[in-house]
């Protein structure tokens, strides 16, 4: 038998009520009458509809075994549609068919049966009566008593359903007939284009939202962007919204995955086809290239109302290929995107950035994944916020870690999170990883692996003065990893970064190599640690980070005092540019200390002075809060010409800071909570760039220098809490560049 069915699959229902069948609709009908006319166009009307439609051909020989074909095509049918015309039961082969149909129905509750009565009365069907009547005169002579009767009990009930009258309907204008039966069936299949994951969990307000927005009324060509890192929930909110909405426009189209599909030969085309295909109800539009997609778009989308979605744009490329200023008026095109700078530049309405679960939604969509409840078992409750916690709210990595702890026992679990803070999950990473790979250059790429090993929390100005110290453009490439949601800056102005973002970069360091001193950037301080006491560091190596208090928290049987590392462990990192420390001893000459240092910060430092053997001309920002300092620069005699940032905060035994003439090029001096602090050098006015002063909480210095007033470009002092300083020097009320000072508890008359 042959089967002709709806090409346009690509509008084809997902959803678990719809995947179990083969077809939405089954049409029966008698060939020789409606075959090449109204039953043709119904099912065009339906195809076109993104329906699956099942007909037999009528002019098929009627030797040929067609029965379990047709039975099986009933059974995977959502509905049934069957056109009486006047010569519909003359057909045994119709009757049988409508015998099928009534019996799939009576097993099967959901199946959908409309009667279209097209020039024939319901009741002729009803009582047999008319030309039914007239028909079964003719097979009373061929057939059984037995099937005769199952034909006229069909016949009889099918004429009791709720059906629909050409000559009822529409004034008996076929087309408008056929437009209402399509409607008919769509409404009563409930038809959901699009597959959705059963456990939506706080994503509600977001989609209302949108919603609201699409349901608006408006004449107006709307945009939308959502916006936010993978696995966030962006193609979801999307899809939900697309499902709820696809029905209120005359044509609509849901694109996904057009970062990917735009990576394959002629992958803009396909979108482009996809498009058209999708508003003209599955005709297929050839097109030769991207312009005359472009043109054919324009030609189409003109004169329709239409709902788009282009889910996962990359580049601004995407969205010229399908989105030009000739939309009709009311349709609404819905971008998702991890690059908010594209939203940006197409001036959308409105851009969405999608949140990160709290605590308790997070809860929830793991418990469901997991569980296949709202909450954990019993026994599970303090692993499993362990894990949620590991997340971060990201709905991607609880799903991926509830799938795979399901079903498993205790210990698993238990080793599973040892793992995960060694170890992230690599499903997770890579859908993340998708925006690392799509940053422009190995600059942008560079800069992000930095911020992620070492500067998370970090202040942005900061690190823009390190970084550019690094010969990076650091302002642009911060920027681009915002748009690229990779970063952002909280409101005091602190670089901050996603946990499983950070694990991401983390993670693509840590696979540069098998052995911590091959890889160019070590933050753990176990791998810190064991590389500076094998001394067998690299010189690929750039940054590195040690912080004795967590390495000793982890080794416990080590004696803190015992543990000292030599300067000559830096020897081959030729590389290195940015140093952390917190509470390392080293011994030996500091002439091994790297010399191509643009950040060194080291809390806790030991010694009660610079070693005088310190060579850091490139150095940029030097950290020591909380140090053993007594005198800054004893002894020393070599400039630190590139010094722009120095903090010795918190060092509770600096008395003085003298000869600033070593670092003519400072621009920030922080000096808060240092209480033993008696003066301020001279030489201070001498700076002729600092324009930032903290002595905040420095309760013994009584009285700043004269040489204050000299200080040109100094925009802020901050000398609260400075409970012992009596008096300002006495131009420095005249100094024209400062624009902030504090000066609370500060009795000065």
């Amino acid at each position: 038998m042959a089967l002709v069915t709806s090409s346009a699959q690509e509008a084809s229902s997902s959803n678990d009520s719809s995947s179990r069948f083969s077809y939405h609709v089954f049409l029966s009908f008698r060939g020789e009458e409606t075959r090449k006319t109204f039953t043709d166009h119904l099912y065009t009307a339906l195809t076109n509809a993104g329906f699956r439609t099942f007909r037999d051909d009528d002019e098929l020989p009627r030797g040929e075994d067609i029965k379990p074909e047709l039975e099986r095509a009933i059974q995977q049918s959502q509905s049934s549609v069957i056109v009486f015309s006047k010569d519909y039961a003359s057909s045994g082969w119709c009757l049988d068919q409508l015998v099928m149909i009534l019996q799939r129905k009576k097993t099967s509750s959901n199946h959908v049966v409309l009667p279209v009565f097209y020039d024939i009365d319901p009741s002729h069907v009803r009582k047999q009566t008319g030309s039914v009547g007239k028909a079964f005169a003719k097979h009373q002579k061929k057939q059984s008593p037995e099937k005769l009767n199952r034909w006229r009990e069909a016949l009889a009930q099918v004429a009791d359903l709720a059906g629909m009258v050409l000559q009822n309907e529409a004034d008996g204008h076929e087309a408008k007939f056929i437009k209402k039966i399509v409607k008919v069936i769509e409404d009563k299949l409930c038809r959901v284009p699009l597959s959705v994951t059963p456990y939506l969990v706080g994503i509600q307000y977001q989609v209302e939202n949108i919603n609201l927005w699409v349901q608006d009324g408006s004449s107006d060509v709307g945009i939308w962007g959502i916006c936010g890192i993978g696995g966030i929930g962006k193609t979801t909110i999307a899809r939900v919204v697309y499902n709820s909405n696809f029905a209120r426009f005359e044509g609509s189209s849901f694109i996904e995955n057009v970062r990917e599909i735009s990576e394959q030969p002629n992958g803009l085309v396909q979108i482009q086809k996809q498009l058209l295909a999708d508003i003209l109800s599955g005709r297929k539009v050839k097109i030769q290239s991207v312009s005359e997609g472009i043109m054919k778009i324009k030609d189409v989308i003109g004169s329709k109302k239409v709902l788009v979605v282009l889910d996962d744009i990359d580049c601004m490329g995407q969205l010229d290929a399908v989105m030009r200023d000739c939309f009709c008026a009311g349709s609404k095109i819905i971008i998702t995107t991890r690059h908010a700078g594209l939203l940006e530049a197409r001036r959308v309405d409105k851009v969405q950035m999608v949140e990160f679960l709290n605590d308790v939604h997070s809860l929830e969509l793991f418990s469901w994944h997991c569980f296949r409840q709202d909450h954990p078992i019993e026994g599970y409750m303090e692993l499993s916020e362990r894990v949620v916690n590991h997340c971060g709210g990201l709905p991607l990595a609880l799903q991926t870690l509830a799938s795979s702890l399901l079903g498993e026992s205790l210990d698993v679990w238990e080793s599973a999170l040892k793992k995960l803070k060694a170890i992230s999950n690599s499903e997770v990473l890579s859908k993340l990883r998708i925006s690392y790979d799509s940053l422009q250059d190995d600059h942008d790429q560079n800069l992000f692996l930095h911020i992620a090993c070492f500067f998370i929390g970090k202040d942005k100005d900061v690190i823009v003065k390190i970084l550019d110290g690094c010969d990076f453009y650091t302002i642009v490439g911060i920027q681009n990893l915002i748009d690229r949601c990779l970063v952002f800056c909280d409101g005091y102005n602190k670089m901050r970064m996603h946990q499983m973002i950070r694990e991401m970069g983390r993670e693509i360091v840590r696979l540069e190599s098998k052995y911590p001193e091959k890889r160019s950037r070590l933050w753990h301080h176990r791998d810190s640690f064991n590389v500076l006491r094998e001394k067998n560091g690299s010189k690929k190596i750039e940054g590195l980070v040690l912080n004795m208090h967590m390495y000793l928290e982890d080794n416990p049987s080590r004696n803190s005092d015992e543990v000292v590392l030599e300067t000559n462990a830096f020897t081959s990192m030729r590389k290195l540019r940015l140093l952390e420390f917190c509470d390392v001893q080293l011994n030996g000459s500091y002439e091994e200390f790297p010399k191509g240092l643009r950040w060194l910060c080291w809390a806790e430092f030991p010694l009660d002075s610079l070693p005088s053997d310190f060579l850091l001309e490139y150095l940029v920002v030097l950290e020591m809060p909380s140090s053993n300092l007594r005198q800054v620069w004893k002894g020393m005699k070599n400039q630190l010409p590139s010094l722009k940032i120095l903090d010795l905060s918190r060092s509770i035994y600096l008395t003085e800071v003298s000869e600033f003439s070593l670092v003519p090029n400072l621009e920030k001096l922080i000096l808060e909570h240092c209480p033993s602090l008696v003066e301020i050098h001279e030489s201070i006015g001498n700076l002729e760039s600092l324009v930032y002063l903290t002595l905040k909480d420095c309760k013994t210095i009584s009285k700043l220098p004269e040489s204050f007033s000299k200080l040109k470009s100094l925009e802020t002092i901050v000398i609260s809490g400075c409970s012992n300083l009596k008096e300002f020097p006495v131009q420095m009320s005249k100094m024209e560049s400062l624009k902030v000072h504090e000066i609370d508890e500060v009795p000065i008359h």
